[in-house]
């Protein structure tokens, strides 16, 4: 039994270790994962949810109102009978049931307006979700990338780290031989020293860039968290970009920002139609059913009339007075709900001649908000333009530098390997080796910085164009 236990607390620790450990992420698991699970997007899917419903209880209003009512009313002292409107000064109870009905047949199509700005605010909605899914995309794009950059970043230090620490110990062989200075080697320990610095540095940003990465998908920690390295990150210089123009033409038909700004013009001008329609005469239907019972409540035999003397006339003479009475007979709730019943039906209309000057002010403000409304979308594509520009010239710009940084890396490299081979043999200083050294790190740099500019401005066209982001 004992045995049992053990193997199963084993395979539990095991199992609870594989879920606890992270894998490596790739980039479209990293952009997958932050839309579903990031804040931002979920508040957006919230607000969204909110003129769905809107937009669905204004398809419901050209239906017509139903209500229904009961009540129960105690009376105390001197009241009206609600159903013989007789005074009365007992105590009494009555019960009130009723239904209601309302239908708008008609008020210069502001129901159907309603309906429709409704469609287009929850259609708004719903391609501003998208844009901050892009958004975040864009900005997990940027921060992945930059982690390739880093790593990258630190290969290169680590690698020029290392032959230095190598020329170090070719220095410090040739100090104890008596073929080279000291101050030769205290120049080079000193070179190791400031490599070794760049290392801590290139680590150090990566770790950052780690945490950038891993705040954007709102992780807890880093932990763990790693990601893939595309097994080709290198890019084609003979690449051909497309025209700002082409780019732009794609980016106007996908980009959710600019369908947004187009659903919200069109519920503005239905906005607008809403208000001119209450200048409308407005025509109704309404129904009522109503019916109860009260305590008080009399019924009389009308077909066993009798005299009832009820007073006396003052004269010379006192003459009783009488009068044709009927007697009382029983009265129950059922009959009482059966004959108290009142139906009523009305149409009618509504001609609005003066509201203090609000729907002329209403209609105005309307108008008002669709030139605004034309605006934001004018801008929101004056926007794009400019962006596709940049990201246009941004890609060319680092296409030109990664390729004379090719070159200069070409040319430090050759003149590096000259001069760590003159110093060698003792033709040089070491400080002129350091000089080709740093000449040579500093281009490398250079060249990984634009690399990585081309391939994020690159994925930024492809992205306006209706591509995916990848590697």
């Amino acid at each position: 039994m004992k045995r049992i236990i053990l193997i199963f607390a084993t395979i539990c620790f095991f199992s609870f270790s594989n879920v606890g450990a992270q894998s490596k992420w790739t980039l479209e698991e990293c952009i997958n994962y932050a839309h579903q699970n990031n804040l931002q997007i979920k508040k957006q899917e919230l607000s969204s949810r909110m003129t769905k419903n809107n937009y669905l209880q204004s398809r419901l209003a050209v239906l017509p109102s139903l209500n229904l009512g009961v009540s129960r009313d105690l009376n105390y002292g001197r009241s009206v009978d609600p159903f013989t409107n007789d005074y009365i000064t007992e105590n009494s109870s009555s019960d009130r049931y009723y239904a209601s009905s309302y239908l708008n047949v008609f008020n210069g199509l502001q129901t159907l307006n309603t309906m429709k700005q409704s469609k287009y605010d929850f259609l708004s909605s719903e391609q501003d979700i998208e844009k901050i899914k892009n958004d975040i995309t864009l900005e997990i794009a940027t921060a992945y990338l930059q982690i390739l950059f880093c790593k990258e970043l630190l290969e290169i230090s680590e690698s020029q780290y290392n032959v230095t620490l190598l020329q170090v110990e070719k220095t410090r062989k040739l100090v104890e031989v008596g073929n080279s200075a000291k101050g030769e080697l205290y120049r080079m320990e000193a070179q190791a020293a400031n490599e070794k610095l760049n290392v801590t540095n290139a680590n150090n940003q990566l770790k950052l860039s780690y945490l950038d990465l891993t705040q954007l998908l709102d992780l807890d920690s880093v932990g763990d968290f790693d990601i893939i390295i595309p097994s080709d990150i290198n890019i084609d210089t003979s690449y051909i970009l497309k025209d700002i123009i082409t780019i732009y033409q794609d980016a106007l038909n996908y980009l959710p920002q600019i369908k947004s700004a187009e659903y919200a013009l069109k519920s503005t001008e239905k906005s607008l139609a809403v208000q001119w329609g209450r200048r409308s005469p407005q025509i109704y239907l309404q129904a009522s059913y109503y019916t109860g019972y009260s305590s008080t409540g009399i019924l009389r035999d009308i077909n066993a009339p009798y005299n009832r003397t009820v007073g006396f006339v003052d004269g010379d003479i006192n003459q009783p007075v009488t009068i044709l009475d009927y007697p009382i007979i029983d009265y129950p709730y059922n009959d009482q709900f059966k004959d108290n019943v009142n139906k009523y039906i009305s149409i009618g209309i509504n001609i609005p001649i003066f509201n203090q000057y609000q729907v002329n002010r209403d209609i105005s403000n309307a108008k008002i908000s669709l030139n605004n409304s034309k605006l934001d979308l004018d801008l929101t594509k004056q926007l794009l333009y400019k962006e596709v520009q940049q990201a246009h010239a941004d890609a060319i710009a680092a296409l030109e530098k990664y390729r004379s940084g090719m070159e200069a890396v070409k040319s430090n490299e050759e003149a590096f390997v000259y001069t760590q081979q003159k110093l060698d043999v003792g033709l040089v200083s070491s400080v002129d080796y350091n000089i080709a050294k740093n000449d040579l790190l500093r281009a490398k740099s250079e060249l990984l910085q634009a690399k990585y500019e081309y391939i994020f401005k690159t994925k930024i066209l492809d992205f306006y164009s209706g591509n995916p982001i990848t590697l």
